[in-house]
């Protein structure tokens, strides 16, 4: 048994079928990856494990930690310790990085909020008093949500597509940030199309047409990106806005 359990998750959106009894478990302590073709179901697997407006129409069940929460939503999922990182983080007008950090922060004080910027290589002097707007490049906002993903010690973190937007220097600094959360026992799940994301797991699922069609190691699944998919006759379907 997994920390988290996804046990034959089925979801239909705009008449599509895009979840097909999708089963996979999640173990606790370490870091996944979910790899596959676009439109195999990824993000939309993310998106309904988080409970997100638009992705709660799903049967079959969501386990976590012993306990359904499928019927719970996004608020209920995030305060029990679940969080999604976006592949295209959320841009809050007026509001300062000091004060998004701080809002969801397990320790609130000044310091820790300093230490989360360190540790994703933005200085706490240019950057606390900067607001989470578009004055912020795409990998300014990733780094600045990473932030505030280490001052939350959540259990789960959902990332999708984590090095999307960063430039090489940054993207050292993000893998950094997953080991950092593994350290600080959080189940890391990370949904990509990047052989070096990838390489930051320790376990790997392949997945296609809404289902997990193999797991294993990560030199096994990398094997994916080397033969681009395992040949087979599947068309891989639209699973949400961004195509994944």
């Amino acid at each position: 048994m997994g920390l988290l359990e996804v046990k034959k998750l089925s979801l239909t959106l705009g008449g599509k079928k895009i979840l097909n009894d999708c089963t996979v478990d999640f173990w606790e302590g370490h870091v996944h990856a979910i790899v596959g073709p676009n439109g195999a179901g990824k993000s939309t697997l993310a998106y309904t494990i988080m409970g997100l407006s638009g992705y709660r129409g799903a049967t079959g069940d969501i386990v976590y930690d012993g306990k359904s929460i499928l019927g719970l939503g996004i608020d209920e999922r995030a305060r029990m310790g679940i969080t999604l990182g976006w592949q295209e983080p959320a841009r809050f007008e007026g509001l300062t990085i000091k004060n998004f950090i701080r809002a969801a922060a397990k320790d609130k004080t000044i310091a820790s909020i300093k230490d989360a910027l360190e540790k994703v290589a933005l200085n706490p002097d240019e950057y606390l008093t900067r607001a989470v707007d578009k004055t912020l490049s795409g990998g300014e906002r990733k780094r600045v949500e990473l932030a505030s993903l280490l001052a939350m010690r959540p259990r789960i973190v959902l990332l999708d597509e984590p090095d999307s937007g960063i430039d090489v220097e940054a993207l050292e600094k993000i893998f950094e940030a997953i080991h950092l959360l593994k350290s600080y026992g959080a189940t890391v799940i990370l949904i990509t199309h990047s052989i070096a994301v990838l390489k930051q797991a320790e376990h790997a699922f392949l997945m296609c047409r809404g289902e997990i069609f193999d797991k294993g190691s990560v030199d096994k699944i990398s094997g994916y990106f080397e033969n681009k998919c395992i040949p087979c006759e599947r068309t891989a379907i639209s699973s949400s806005p961004e195509g994944n």
